[in-house]
């Protein structure tokens, strides 16, 4: 098997990222895929029949297989020395609804299984790491698309593997009709291309309207909030915006849930990384995110659930 190992990744694994781009990026020996508001995640697939044969992790590294019981029962039907890249979604009235993703990433051991019976999550596999064992981020993307497909069709929901075109006219098509269930953009990909965790070897297509998040934090006091600490859809990394306005300032401080007690370090924009108030993840907001030399983020308005 070429480009294959005898060894497949174990967690932690680096994922590949995309390169964010204005225009659908067009020639040939390009696939197109959906980008769905969802949380970003790998499955493990280890030997052994039980619970413990599945690990989850997220996109920064983090073991979060806990918060997600029943994509551990889903994952038990691949087979051994499987891996899986993705994202986790959970559809809510059609669509996709990043805040209760965020909030099933989030929940502890003993209040995992009660979510997942009431905001249970569907997984959309977009590559495959390993089958069998064996490494594959060495093969070509079209062969590992191949086999992901033959991997998960017999399977079907809630494990299913995103769809895919090589038509740039049909992917144009998608942009402009999926963000109706939550599609937020379109990632770009070359068939021979390699899967190289780490690097930006995809391009990532969002549509500019405001990017929904789920407020995690703050910094200041609950009264006066100076800033809000977020997390975006596909990453569970907090990120800090830009100061509040006024307006925003009191309606965060009149919405935002009683903090949890607990600390967290996020990078702010011009000040490095600094200590912030953790809250519940049940606030959802709305924000411009810019990205330069840093990415800044500003949010526009919060929607109370």
């Amino acid at each position: 098997m070429t480009g294959a190992d005898a060894t497949g990744p174990r967690p932690p694994v680096r994922v590949a990222l995309a390169e964010p781009v204005d225009t659908l990026p067009r020639g040939a020996g390009l696939a197109y895929e959906p980008k769905f508001d969802g949380h970003r995640m790998l499955i493990f697939r280890d030997a052994g029949t039980g619970p413990e044969a599945v690990r989850l992790q997220a996109r920064s590294g983090r073991i979060v297989t806990a918060a997600f019981p029943d994509l551990v029962t889903a994952a038990l039907r691949l087979p051994p020395g499987t891996v899986l890249d993705g994202e986790v979604v959970v559809w809510r009235d059609g669509r996709t609804d990043f805040a209760a993703v965020q909030k099933r990433a989030m929940a502890t051991e003993r209040h995992a299984p009660g979510l997942a019976a009431t905001l249970p999550a569907s997984y959309a596999a977009f590559d495959v790491l390993a089958e069998g064992g064996r490494d594959l981020r060495g093969l070509a993307y079209r062969h590992r698309r191949a086999r992901l497909v033959a991997l998960l069709t017999p399977l079907g929901p809630p494990l299913q593997a995103v769809p895919m075109t090589v038509d740039a006219d049909e992917a144009a098509e998608w942009y402009e009709t999926l963000p109706a269930i939550g599609v937020e953009g379109l990632v770009a990909k070359r068939l021979d291309g390699t899967y190289r965790g780490g690097a930006r070897v995809w391009w990532k297509l969002r549509h500019t309207t405001p990017r929904d998040v789920v407020v995690v934090g703050h910094t200041g006091p609950p009264d006066r909030p100076r800033a809000l600490v977020v997390v975006l859809p596909g990453d569970d990394t907090p990120v800090v915006s830009s100061p509040l306005t006024p307006t925003l300032r009191a309606q965060a401080a009149a919405l935002l849930p009683p903090g949890t007690g607990g600390e967290g370090r996020a990078t702010a924009p011009g000040l490095g990384e600094i200590t912030y108030r953790e809250v519940p993840p049940t606030l959802p907001a709305e924000a411009d995110l810019r990205t330069t030399r840093h990415t800044v983020l500003t949010i526009t308005r919060l929607r109370p659930p």
